[in-house]
């Protein structure tokens, strides 16, 4: 029976209404939010313009250009960087005021050491690459912006600073209200769609490998995607905080979640490696060692599921956590029933099956910790919110003060060339410059930045002619100013949301704002107008070919410093104190993968090296940690003393193994392996040579399993280490068996 022509057209009418609404909600989540954001821009600059005019600030344009300068997609990236553009004001201010006390008549002096101040802030802004680097880079610009135009004028300079702070606040206040009131973006709820996918991603990844489904170019694929979302989510967690107590009451347990991915997600790869290094060894003990530890890989997956649905919510995480806490609980006693049926046989491997038995608890302890920080973030206060420590990005020292070196030598060029030639735009050549070098600096390619840049600043020269030699005299009153205002503006935010234009955005903005912003008396002077302009993308120029020629950050040598700072994570994993040691070392060797990724964007051979140093790092470094752990928690006895040869021979083994991964050289490859060899040796004399107590041979033998991992990590033919063994017989008969 056909259906009725009514019940048809209604039901193709549904099929368009459902079509149509698709593609209106795929529309509002992408370009949708774009177009928000566009007005939310305008709306707060007009705000910010009108509230300057009312009170009669000598610039208004100051307010605008703050705004597009702290304006962003998310409210709490727009609250987070004013503040800290606050507090950097401010420094910026006191700083500057007590130079132009000392050096008001000396304009020589006066350039130089705020030359050195505005270097000393853009080190600071490169050491400290987060939010932070904002405060720093307002620091020494503010300093510049103040400053200079103060000098020439000293009896005023206190007024002068005042009103410029002034008209930075009402920019600030007036951006974050808007963000913050209308249409509201949170990066608390990219947070929360961050930790439910990387969950579930990280379980899916476990589950395929320990499924033998993913090979070697997936694996390093996916540590890859979670070295940046490491990252990632750490810059959203930092500017989270400032947008209501829902984010502030789960801070610590967020920082907490980010510390355990990164050692559960090392515990795994530990794991796994050391499974892959038992399969590649074509012996019978390896097959025995895979044979007793494969059946319990087998119980992970389904303890990671609810229902046989994957984890999608903190609910289903506290119900993976208490599985997970179950199976711990039984997992020592079933290890120890394995172990005695191997002990059975006489050439059964005991200490790969410990090795891969200790990593096997490890992991699960891990991803139980893991789970159960997922799971408390379901309510507003947890006792896992108290967490001390922290994620830790780490810079290269050297980078950072090459940063500030080039700008003071910028800043001094230009200073000395405005000195020679008395340029009336003098002023705003040396403090713009300033900027440049500040905000570029913390780009991965501050050349093309720089470039990027003077290329907005050009478009906004032509537009801000337009706008106030054709617009500004044929209009009268706020209202007309803002709609004349509007399509000249609309076009430069709309280049900050694409990422390939973001950079002439940002210059098109915000030099539009300096150069055509009205003030509540135009002065309407065309040649200071082409003066101006002139100095800004002169200025613009003069730091891109500073950053491409004084050191580039884009040459071999900042990766290379990079790189050798990845490798020192091992030093800092052997020697530091244990409080803080492995989040500090595992943040801190992301970090450095990240910063180096980012400077080899178009260069797979160079990051598929890096991630090499990265596993190998991981999985040396932890174990040092692992292992200084247990035996700082052997009771006070005359066989565990420091004197005691065994603990000698750890020592040893420790500061080979730093030289090692300090500079890498085939005879420090030789000494670690052999010194790794030595302690285990002595390690396995000292345990026949009496019968500890049972807690007490327990965490002698997970010493020993340390011990037994390291020197695995180091005869693995997948280690960048691997050239160093070249002719070694050890090397082709496989990496395992150290007895």
């Amino acid at each position: 029976m056909s259906a009725s022509p009514a019940s048809a057209s209604r039901s193709a009418f549904t099929a368009k209404f459902a079509t149509f609404y698709a593609a209106a909600a795929d529309w509002a989540r992408n370009d949708g939010l774009t177009w928000i954001y566009l007005f939310k821009a305008l709306a707060a600059c007009f705000l910010a313009l009108g509230v300057a005019m009312k009170l009669d600030l000598p610039q208004p344009r100051t307010a605008m250009t703050t705004v597009f300068i702290v304006m962003q997609p998310q409210s709490g990236m727009v609250f987070a960087k004013s503040f800290y553009r606050i507090c950097g004001t401010l420094v910026g201010l006191v700083v500057m005021l007590a130079l132009i006390g000392l050096f008001a008549q000396q304009p020589e002096l006066f350039i130089v050491t705020t030359a050195i101040w505005v270097g000393i802030c853009t080190a600071g802004a490169a050491r400290n690459r987060n939010f932070r680097s904002y405060g720093f880079v307002l620091a020494g610009y503010t300093a510049a912006l103040i400053g200079i135009p103060a000098s020439q004028h000293p009896d005023g300079a206190f007024l002068s600073a005042l009103t410029r702070v002034a008209e930075v606040v009402v920019g600030i206040v007036c951006a974050g209200a808007v963000s913050g009131l209308v249409f509201p973006q949170y990066a608390g709820l990219q947070i929360r769609g961050t930790v439910r996918a990387r969950f579930s991603a990280f379980v899916e990844y476990v589950s395929a490998s320990l499924a033998g489904r993913n090979d070697r170019a997936q694996i390093e694929a996916t540590n890859a995607r979670f070295v940046a979302d490491i990252v990632g989510f750490e810059a959203a967690r930092s500017v989270a905080v400032f947008e209501g107590p829902a984010s502030r009451m789960r801070g610590g347990r967020l920082a907490r979640l980010n510390s355990e991915f990164m050692t559960a997600s090392t515990r795994f790869h530990a794991l796994h490696q050391l499974m892959n290094r038992l399969r590649n060894t074509n012996t019978s003990g390896a097959a025995t060692a895979i044979d007793a530890l494969e059946p319990y890989f087998k119980e992970i997956a389904p303890l990671l599921a609810k229902s046989g649905e994957p984890v999608l919510s903190a609910a289903d995480a506290a119900h993976a956590a208490a599985q997970l806490e179950a199976y711990k609980a039984e997992l020592p006693k079933r290890v120890r029933a394995t172990r005695a049926e191997l002990e059975t046989h006489p050439e059964a491997p005991l200490l790969d099956f410990d090795t891969g038995a200790e990593l096997l608890y490890r992991f699960i302890d891990d991803l139980h910790a893991y789970a159960a920080t997922y799971a408390s973030l379901a309510v507003d206060t947890h006792e896992r919110e108290r967490w001390i420590e922290r994620y830790e990005p780490k810079t290269n020292a050297i980078a950072a003060g090459v940063a500030g070196v080039r700008a003071a030598i910028v800043m001094m060029a230009l200073g000395a060339f405005w000195i020679a030639t008395a340029w009336p735009s003098g002023s705003t050549l040396t403090l713009n410059a300033a900027a440049i070098c500040a905000l570029a600096s913390s780009s991965p390619n501050p050349k093309r930045t720089a470039f990027q840049m003077a290329g907005g600043t050009l478009v906004a020269t032509v537009m801000g002619m337009i706008a106030v030699y054709g617009v500004f005299p044929h209009i009268d009153g706020f209202p007309l100013l803002c709609a004349a205002l509007t399509p000249f503006l609309l076009l430069g935010v709309f280049m900050t949301t694409r990422p390939a234009l973001a950079g002439y955005g940002v210059g098109y903005c915000i030099f539009f704002c300096f150069l055509a912003g009205p003030d509540n008396v135009i002065h309407y002077d065309p040649s200071a107008f082409m003066n101006d302009a002139m100095a800004l993308v002169l200025s613009m120029l003069v730091s891109s070919i500073a950053f491409a020629v004084l050191l580039p950050p884009s040459t071999p040598w900042l990766r290379n410093r990079l790189l050798v700072d990845l490798r020192r994570q091992v030093v800092l994993a052997s020697r530091a104190g244990l409080r803080r040691v492995r989040s500090r070392f595992e943040s801190g060797a992301r970090d450095l993968m990240f910063q180096i990724n980012a400077l080899a964007q178009n260069e797979p051979e160079l990051k598929r090296d890096t991630l090499r140093w990265l596993f190998s790092v991981l999985e040396v470094g932890n174990a040092m940690i692992d292992l200084r752990r247990e035996v700082a928690a052997l009771p006070a006895d005359a066989r565990y003393a420091r004197s005691m040869p065994w603990r000698v021979a750890l020592r040893s083994m420790r500061d080979a193994l730093a030289a090692l991964f300090e500079r890498p050289r085939e005879d420090r490859f030789d000494r670690a392996l052999a010194a790794t060899s030595d302690a285990i040796a002595a390690v396995q004399q000292m345990l026949a040579t009496f019968t500890p107590p049972r807690e007490e041979r327990h965490r002698l033998q997970r010493i020993l399993s340390q011990l037994h991992f390291i020197r695995t990590a180091l005869l693995d033919p997948q280690s960048p280490l691997e050239p160093l063994m070249s002719g070694r017989a050890d090397a082709s008969e496989g990496v395992l068996h150290a007895t």
